[in-house]
């Protein structure tokens, strides 16, 4: 049994890619692996089995091990629902918000929490494979981290750091973090990888040596760029700035980017899609002209309803509306298309209530509870496996047209009398290939691309392959067996 964690020399370094790939290569050497990730922030969550949240990357970890998600592989979640606050998800569970205020305070005690988690994934595996967050150069952070060095150090794991020589500078990245972080926190760190390299990685053979002269410490290999990687959920909203339009589709479908957007890997599943052009449209430009306008899930309902008004994005889908168009809300997104939202006991803000777009006859109540959990059913007559996250309750007559039926007989969503708008509150609706296929013919479109999760997998095998070629990966194994094995917790 042994440990291994890759943290990084900054946020977006591919962290999340290279753990999946590394836990896909290890299984498929035969070994018993589990994904860990101390802490993580991030609107969009997965549902483990026994109705937990964790980050989306972590399920995909999960995937890529071949075993089932589970809330110890991410013990503690942050979800922002605002500039300054932040709800807490602790063993995949509501525990509380932390703010600015009291943050240091908040966290104080989550170490534990994260540490009980670890040791029984421990207990589990031949090897855990560990993700850090941004970069435990962040020293102003150091004080109560339990992401990075906090954790590495109270647990005895060993830490590779892992640097994008993509964005430029990652010579100057490795070395500097080895130059400010504390002596006992560089003294964890055994190695380097460097990421996404374009090119011959022989041209690179002279900063690599200098790294290990300036760090003292050795590589583990030169990772190229993995194309593959954009076939796998993101749950960093930073990425949809970055995607470009294919413009090769002939069915243009239409996403605001609102400030709250969460569950945003809904919409992946499209892209398989050859007739279908996927544009997520980023704040100060209108929606363009479209065949569907989709409102993704949110963190914030309210305050994502005012960003939409204030972006005048509210005129181009009541515009697309009269024109005889479709409409299609998520989640949160389902919450805005109603007469009203509101929520009396503040739990995203104010208390209070804001009109919602009025295109669907509910209105939605945030509550206390949250509905967590693993849902399948039918809808538009094709099969679903999803999952709900949400904290709101919706009513009113257009339920009464239900989107879908849930197994158990329960309706699901609600359709507006014209059927043009529909809302759902299930994630993940798109991803079964004849589901997509039944969203798609009310816009005109035949036929649908692959099944999603088979996908994901194909792309997981690929990474893997190029993993074990360029990654000393035996030298990993071996490290990872120098982990601390202590089950204090």
């Amino acid at each position: 049994m042994g440990a291994v964690m890759l943290q990084g020399t900054g946020s977006d370094v591919g962290k999340s890619v290279l753990v999946a790939g590394l836990c896909r290569a290890l299984a498929n050497r035969g070994l018993v692996v589990r994904p860990f990730k101390p802490q993580n922030m991030s609107n969009n969550a997965a549902v483990t089995a026994d109705g937990g949240e964790i980050g989306r990357a972590q399920a995909t970890q999960a995937f890529a091990a071949r075993v089932a998600p589970h809330a110890d592989m991410n013990p503690v979640l942050l979800k922002p629902q605002g500039d300054r606050t932040s709800q807490v998800i602790v063993h995949g569970r509501v525990r509380g918000t932390l703010g600015s205020a009291n943050w240091r305070e908040g966290r104080a005690g989550l170490l534990d929490d994260v540490l009980a988690s670890y040791h029984r994934l421990r207990a589990q595996a031949d090897i855990v494979v560990i993700e850090g967050a941004g970069s435990p150069a962040e020293i102003n952070l150091r004080s109560g981290d339990i992401a990075n060095m906090g954790f590495a150090r109270a647990a005895g794991v060993p830490v590779v750091l892992v640097g994008d020589i993509d964005r430029g500078g990652v010579i100057a990245s490795l070395v500097g973090t080895r130059a400010v972080i504390d002596p006992a926190d560089a003294a964890m760190i055994h190695g380097f990888l460097v990421n996404k390299f374009r090119g011959d990685p022989a041209l690179f053979d002279d900063g690599y040596r200098a790294i290990e002269a300036r760090s003292g410490w050795r590589g583990f290999g030169v990772v190229p760029w993995l194309p593959e990687a954009v076939r796998l959920p993101s749950e960093d909203a930073v990425v949809l700035e970055r995607r470009s339009v294919g413009g090769d589709g002939r069915i243009v479908i239409a996403c605001p980017i609102t400030a709250r957007i969460a569950n945003f890997d809904d919409l992946d599943p499209l892209r398989l899609e050859p007739d279908v052009e996927l544009v997520m449209v980023p704040p100060g430009q209108p929606i363009p002209d479209a065949a569907l306008i989709v409102l993704a899930g949110s963190k914030a309902t309210i305050a994502d309803l005012a960003f939409v008004r204030a972006q005048g994005w509210d005129i181009d889908i009541l515009a697309h509306h009269r024109r005889g168009r479709p409409v299609l809300g998520l989640c949160g997104g389902y919450q805005m298309l109603g007469r009203v939202v509101s929520d009396p006991h503040g739990i995203e803000g104010p208390v209070g209530a804001v009109p919602g777009l009025g295109l669907l006859d509910v209105e939605t109540e945030i509550g206390r509870a949250k509905t967590v959990g693993a849902v399948s059913g039918t809808a538009l007559g094709a099969a679903f496996d999803g999952y709900e996250i949400h904290m709101g309750r919706t009513t009113g007559p257009d339920t009464a047209r239900p989107v879908g039926q849930f197994g158990d007989g329960r309706a699901e969503g609600a359709m507006s009398a014209d059927g043009l708008v529909c809302g759902s509150y299930v994630h993940g609706l798109l991803g079964d290939a004849r589901q997509r296929a039944a969203w798609l013919a009310r816009i005109g479109v035949e036929g649908a691309g692959p099944d999603h999760r088979a996908s994901i997998d194909a792309a997981l095998d690929a990474i893997a392959a190029t993993l074990e070629r360029h990654v000393d990966i035996d030298a990993l194994i071996a490290l990872s067996q120098t982990a601390r094995d202590d089950r204090e917790q």
